[in-house]
């Protein structure tokens, strides 16, 4: 047995733990397989990836350790479920499977909620023309973002991401299943080897490919997280807070906020928001489904 040691959760087997160590001890490879201590199931106490934490009882020969404390968090993310997250990068395809402006709508609202930076990256940009790029492209600033175009056929800027991914400690790359997580994160760390799947022709939906949620090093102190994909996020379970996660909607509060503070944009008096905007009617029916979803059920 070797001395205590601390490090970051990197991925999830089953009832076990990866854990990388800041510095591993002299003869102790650096990533250890670890159990929890039964005192944090008993405080209810999760440990996922991203999680900063101590282990004790090392075995270096085995290569094994238990998890015996969790430090506090600075972020969250639900889903997918990663801690300690400082940028959240959306991948978004352009065609395979063609771009939907609600699926894209929602991605972009989760991030959004998680009130970090937000990064929207467009992949498989070699399968449209530059015209048709171009307006996305523009479309997508009009959104409130400035989007990234790669392509991991040319490698077509994957050097900007790469840097982009380099000067934060943990990005999660997130997005639709079938947009090309795998296939992007192949071009930036070839050693990985990831899987890729195709995408069905018939449903546009892409296969999941990644299982669960991995840490890889990108650079000096710098992981991105490959994540499994998913098609419908939800929608925040308060009205109130929609609103707040449309960067287009936010530009116009901050000039002229609203009369009343628990207006919600829908064409009220004194309102200081107008209905010129390109996703208002995206707005106005995922409104319309939190707040059915919001009202007390009355039995009749």
């Amino acid at each position: 047995m070797v001395a205590d040691g601390s490090g970051i959760v990197v991925a999830l087997q089953a009832n076990y733990l990866e854990v990388e160590l800041d510095d591993a001890p002299q003869g102790c490879p650096l990533r250890l397989l670890c159990t929890r201590r039964s005192r944090l199931t008993h405080r209810g106490t999760d440990v996922n990836v991203g999680d900063r934490v101590r282990v004790e009882a090392i075995d270096a020969k085995q290569a094994r350790a238990v998890v015996a404390e969790v430090s506090p968090r600075q972020s969250w993310l639900t889903r997918p479920p990663v801690a300690n997250v400082s940028l959240v990068v959306v991948a978004l395809a352009v065609d395979q499977p063609a771009f939907d402006p609600d699926q894209a709508s929602r991605f972009l609202l989760t991030a959004e909620r998680t009130g970090l930076d937000v990064q929207l990256v467009l992949t498989k940009v070699d399968l449209v023309s530059a015209e048709v790029l171009s307006e996305l492209c523009e479309r997508l600033r009009g959104w409130g973002y400035d989007p990234l175009p790669l392509s991991s056929e040319s490698g077509s800027g994957m050097e900007v991401l790469q840097t982009r991914l380099q000067g934060t400690s943990l990005a999660v790359l997130c997005g639709p299943s079938g947009v090309g997580k795998s296939s992007v994160l192949n071009n930036l760390l070839p050693h990985l080897s990831l899987r890729v799947g195709a995408v069905s022709g018939r449903l546009q939906r892409g296969r999941h490919t990644t299982r669960h949620v991995e840490l890889f090093p990108i650079g000096d102190q710098a992981r991105v997280a490959d994540t499994p994909g998913f098609n419908r996020p939800e929608l925040p379970d308060d009205p109130q807070e929609l609103g707040v996660l449309f960067p287009e909607l936010r530009r116009q509060l901050d000039p002229w906020p609203c009369r009343f503070r628990d207006c919600l944009h829908r064409g009220e008096p004194g309102c200081g928001v107008s209905r010129t905007w390109e996703r208002y009617d995206l707005y106005a029916k995922a409104l319309e489904e939190v707040v059915s979803l919001s009202r007390p059920f009355r039995g009749g």
